[in-house]
């Protein structure tokens, strides 16, 4: 089979590989189409002794072959999947090897391209509004509406494929107001989303700091802000929430402090009565097993009854021969609120009819 391979620079080679096999716990995925993701060039700059690797992790296809344990999925069935990082078998390939429980099914109505938007980023939204920042899940009864609706929540990066993914499940949860931030893209594909009868608002971080901090105040009219997703983590976002992020409050006999999430690794600038963590998505193949298979569940179901949309996305051509320019296109920031996506089929040397 054709596989890519990610060294750093980006630099991209295409070459010969065997088909994988899967082991007991995991599907075999003839990929029909692949995302891509900004970690995707990043991590081959970041360790650069690490061997050049297949980085693609988003996967929509068909199940060629299961496990002897696997009981959700059989051959034929159209799924997408978050393949695991830094291993093997990735998504820029003809096949690939995802874990049963990090796949999951996708309704006749989404398109291949539309599933390849969707594994990593948002379950990384996933699990930073509701593992990290312990905001209550949907289903979740002990937390009336009336809380729900007064907990302001800023999404810095809301026209990300994560902050994107995170405005649409915490709306599903009811929370408000949600104070997005975003660029141009913010009025095309955010300001639709947004109730502004809960408090809802969008502010466009290219208008400067000054801006931006004064409009999340204004937003917040007088009420802490104890939840910020930063899905940028870079170029002053945690050095702009600094300075709306609340002291601790007291709440009953209870000391509530501040949480921020970040998506990226070094978080500078934020004071420490602010509890700080970093959503890493591949959580979800160690200890955060449980949350990934429920919510790759709760997101096909949010698909099929059309609440939960995937990012926009823009297929570059050539298959596995276009991954290079999405990478190059990634890096150098020229991505706008749109995920890079590609359909094998295009690969020169593949022969095969997708359906």
């Amino acid at each position: 089979m054709k596989e890519a391979i990610v060294a750093a620079g980006p630099k991209v080679q295409i070459i010969d590989s065997p088909i994988p096999e899967p082991n007991d716990d995991q599907v075999l995925i003839r990929v029909i189409v692949s995302g891509c993701n900004p970690k995707d060039w990043k991590l081959p700059e970041w360790m650069p002794d690490k061997p050049p690797l297949n980085q693609g992790d988003d996967i929509a296809g068909i199940v060629e072959k299961v496990g002897s344990r696997v009981w959700e999925f059989k051959p034929g069935d159209r799924v997408a999947a978050f393949h695991e990082m830094f291993s093997p078998h990735g998504s820029f390939a003809e096949y690939a090897v995802a874990w049963q429980h990090t796949t999951f099914h996708i309704p006749q109505e989404t398109s291949f391209e539309e599933a390849a938007a969707l594994p990593l980023a948002a379950m990384t939204a996933a699990l930073g509004l509701f593992s990290r920042l312990g905001l209550p899940e949907p289903w979740t009864k002990a937390v009336p509406d009336e809380e729900r609706e007064n907990t302001p929540l800023v999404i810095y990066g809301a026209s990300s494929a994560v902050g994107y993914y995170a405005l649409q499940l915490a709306k599903k949860s009811n929370i408000h107001p949600l104070i997005c931030i975003a660029g141009r893209a913010g009025s095309e594909r955010i300001a639709p989303l947004l109730d502004q009868s809960k408090g809802d608002v969008l502010i466009d971080y290219r208008e400067g700091e000054k801006a931006v901090v004064e409009g999340i105040k204004k937003a917040l009219n007088g009420r802490p802000l104890l939840h910020a997703f930063d899905a940028v983590s870079e170029k002053g976002t945690p050095e702009h929430l600094a300075q709306v992020l609340s002291q601790p409050v007291k709440k009953g006999d209870k000391e509530v402090r501040a949480k921020v999430t970040f998506v990226l690794f070094d978080k500078m600038g934020v004071p420490d009565y602010v509890d700080q963590s970093t959503t890493n998505v591949g959580s979800v193949h160690r200890d955060e097993k449980d949350f990934g298979y429920v919510w790759y569940r709760y997101m096909a179901r949010g698909l099929q009854e059309g609440w939960f949309k995937a990012q926009r996305t823009e297929v570059l051509p050539g298959g596995l021969a276009g991954v290079q320019e999405g990478l190059e296109r990634l890096r150098d920031g020229k991505a706008s609120a749109v995920k890079y996506v590609y359909r094998i089929k295009e690969t020169e040397g593949v022969e095969r009819s997708d359906e």
